[in-house]
């Protein structure tokens, strides 16, 4: 094992350490933020370890599932840290998650690998089936909570909650069913041209022991990260951007581990990989997330909106257009990363100047 590989987490652990016992400064923020980036690199040679172990799509799963875990655990410590002003955050959480993977992380992959290779491959069955399911949770959980009736201002009822809930993590079983057992062949890379299909796994003790490195980088992620946030929030207080900017910071932040794997696959000319990380985390965001923020909103009765705005709805809406048309031909090219990166752009203007 690389000495850098667990040095750099050694090193995060320590800086969420001097953290909780340090006065903030701004040199320690900023020796935080590059303990981050160093644990990110780090967390994904960890996963890639494993997945190398336990092949596709086990590996893009273990890594997705991990940090969606922590994703959530940090949205609800927040909720309730924040009280009712915390009651849009899992909202504009979700919602950043969705647009930075399907427009940001996607279209990054679908360029560089296009810009490399030309044209790149992915199973169409395996997109189709991650994506319809990625619109089917958004719409149930994001969008229905705008036109129903029995409550106002883009927010559930307890009855409606507890079905969205359900829903999310019914459907997210469904399919990680169909990922890892029923079809999973539909998430394999096409044909046998992946360049490490064929490279010898590592021994299970070495990959049990990069499975619990790469919890730990985790935990360091979403640990500097939250203790970040105040920092973030004081910024974007002082450039009088809108509040839900500290969400797609966070957000950013969070989806790094993953990001920096899906462009490492798709240089690599893995772009299954990359869609199966990439469609893989937005589904896991929204299935494991909501069930995670309503238990926490109905016991301890905290505020909860989940609706979004009209704008928001818009981008949601041109999202999964874009998104139908570039995942039903199971080819790629430059011109579908350039769409979908100026969506992106558009995303975050929008959110700079609403």
């Amino acid at each position: 094992m690389p000495r850098w590989s667990w040095i750099l987490p050694v090193i995060a652990t320590a800086m969420l350490g001097a953290g909780l016992i340090l006065p903030a400064h701004p040199a320690l923020a900023v020796a935080m933020f590059a303990a981050l980036m160093g644990t990110v690199v780090a967390g994904v040679y960890q996963a890639e370890v494993v997945a190398l172990r336990v092949g596709e799509p086990f590996g893009t799963l273990v890594l997705a599932l991990a940090i969606t875990v922590i994703e959530a655990s940090l949205i609800v410590s927040l909720m309730l840290a924040g009280g009712e002003a915390a009651a849009e955050l899992a909202r504009n959480t979700l919602f950043s998650a969705i647009m930075i993977i399907c427009n940001g992380v996607v279209g990054l992959c679908l360029l560089v690998g296009a810009l490399r290779y030309g044209e790149q491959e992915f199973q169409v069955q395996g997109a189709s089936v991650a994506f319809a399911v990625l619109i089917a949770l958004s719409t149930l959980t994001l969008v229905l909570p705008v036109v129903t009736t029995s409550t106002l201002g883009g927010t559930f009822s307890v009855p409606q909650l507890t079905f969205a809930a359900v829903a999310s993590l019914s459907l997210y079983g469904v399919f990680v069913f169909v990922q890892t057992i029923k079809h999973r062949d539909y998430f394999l890379p096409p044909g046998s041209a992946e360049p490490e299909a064929h490279a010898p796994p590592p021994l299970a003790s070495r990959a049990w022991l990069s499975f619990g490195l790469l919890f730990v980088c985790l935990i360091a992620v979403v640990g500097l990260a939250k203790m970040l946030a105040p920092t973030i929030e004081q910024t974007v207080a002082a450039a009088r951007a809108p509040h839900a900017v500290v969400g797609i910071a966070i957000a950013l932040l969070v989806l790094l581990p993953e990001t920096w794997a899906a462009l490492r696959a798709a240089q690599a000319n893995r772009l299954q990989t990359s869609m199966n990380l990439a469609l893989g985390s937005a589904l896991a965001s929204i299935g494991l997330t909501i069930p995670a923020v309503v238990g926490v909103a109905i016991a301890l009765r905290l505020p909860l909106v989940l609706g979004l705005s009209p704008k928001e709805m818009v981008l949601l809406a041109l999202t999964f257009l874009v998104g139908i048309l570039t995942l039903g031909t199971g080819r790629t090219n430059v011109l579908q990363g350039t769409v979908h990166l100026m969506i992106f752009a558009a995303f975050l203007f929008l959110s700079l100047f609403p």
